[in-house]
């Protein structure tokens, strides 16, 4: 087995990187620069701890499918950014922190909500949504927020509905979320924001144990098997992912497409829509801060031996970028947008039995967002200048804060 010699301190990769403004839509320049170097790298957590970084594509995903590699974030070597965040993850695991059979357990209890059958069945349901939601910012204007007036409230309002979470609450679970998400929250902020949302949630669903609907909030709550901690813990999960993750998509998406006319043309016909969100979902691959895994065995990735116990950060950014998988000479290189391009099998869900369960509704909901709102604005333009758009760099979920467009 190969060893890796000591790498001086000064060579990792400072973890997270800042973005670039230059091209924002880009994964951070550190992370690119060492993916053109070698597909693992040494990396350094902001305590100063070591760890590696995993940029390749085919070694992505090893680290997410194989089972040497951990997602529990109760292992005390389990890389993450502050302090707090161990704490949380500590004592509320949701599904995704865990390794089978826990995550298996509580992953199977909502896997049907979101099959690919059910999906479908919901897109007349979700295109009233779209319509509806773009009638309400055009009334009587000509220019809005994006983000705030569509990417946000399109989400919000399908996941509450499945969950069965009073939309009329929004503004306290966006901002509740917004702060988890937080890269670099301060001290006690995301424990509060936690305790929030589980104490919401949970009264939600003890609520809806005495008085069931047809939510899955109500599903759960039915069963002996749960308690209300891990109703409320598998709800934020649900929640979060199901609007946060969905609204940066729909505002970078549009930006992107704005940008690019002759690529945005191609979304005038339908059958196009689905190869093109795919490709979007590469391009812009909205975790910048990679999937983190802890190695529980030894393990050898391209050359370089991981050790049992150290963290590993796989950034899907860079290997959804990967020239040697998504390039070549029949079409633009991995770094540009091609909406002709076969991008199926890109990682911007993840991989291996922790890819996100929601992928079939989030793929359903840009679908119809994207081609609902360019065919109806055809006109839509940015109203300042692209200098003047304002990113969420602090974000385990990137994307912008605001989105000003007019028409």
């Amino acid at each position: 087995m190969t060893t890796t010699p000591p790498t001086p301190a000064a060579t990792a990769v400072p973890l997270p990187a800042p973005h670039d403004n230059r091209c924002p839509f880009s994964p951070p320049p550190a992370y690119t620069e060492a993916a053109r170097t070698s597909s693992v790298s040494r990396a350094e957590l902001p305590d100063g701890s070591p760890c590696w970084l995993v940029t390749g594509y085919p070694e992505v995903r090893t680290v997410l499918s194989d089972r040497r590699f951990s997602a529990d974030a109760r292992h005390p070597a389990f890389p993450l950014f502050t302090p707090e965040r161990r704490e949380l993850f500590a004592e509320n695991p949701s599904f995704i922190r865990l390794d089978d059979p826990e995550h298996a357990r509580l992953r199977r209890m909502v896997t049907g909500d979101f099959l690919v059958k059910r999906v479908e069945a919901m897109r007349p349901g979700i295109q009233e949504i779209v319509d509806e939601t773009l009638d309400r910012m055009t009334d009587g204007a000509t220019e809005a927020d994006l983000v705030g007036s569509f990417a946000l409230p399109v989400p919000s309002l399908v996941i509450c509905l499945l969950l069965g979470v009073p939309y009329e609450d929004r503004e306290m679970f966006q901002s509740l979320s917004r702060t988890l998400l937080n890269t670099f929250a301060g001290v006690g902020e995301i424990s509060r924001a936690n305790d929030e949302l589980l104490d919401y949630l949970g009264g939600l669903a003890a609520h809806k144990k005495e008085h069931p609907a047809e939510d899955i909030l109500s599903r759960l709550a039915a069963r002996d098997d749960l308690t209300l901690r891990e109703i409320a813990a598998t709800g934020i999960l649900l929640l979060v992912a199901g609007h946060e993750t969905t609204a940066n998509m729909i505002g970078l998406s549009t930006v992107l497409l704005l940008d690019r006319p002759e690529q945005k043309a191609k979304l005038a016909d339908p059958a196009a829509l689905p190869g093109a969100v795919e490709e979007l979902l590469r391009h812009t691959t909205i975790v910048h801060t990679g999937l983190p895994r802890v190695a529980v065995e030894d393990v050898e990735l391209d050359g370089t031996l991981i050790r049992a116990g150290e963290g590993v950060f796989a950034m899907l950014s860079t290997a959804n970028r990967d020239e040697l998988m998504f390039g070549g000479e029949d079409r633009l290189p991995a770094d540009d947008v091609d909406l002709d391009r076969d991008a199926r099998r890109h990682l911007a869900f993840g991989f291996g039995v922790h890819q996100c369960l929601g992928q079939p509704l989030a793929r359903a909901e840009l679908q119809i967002a994207l081609g609902t709102l360019f065919h109806r604005l055809p006109g839509l333009r940015l109203a300042v200048p692209h200098s003047e758009l304002v990113f969420r760099p602090d974000s385990v979920v990137y994307g912008l804060k605001s989105l000003p467009v007019a028409w």
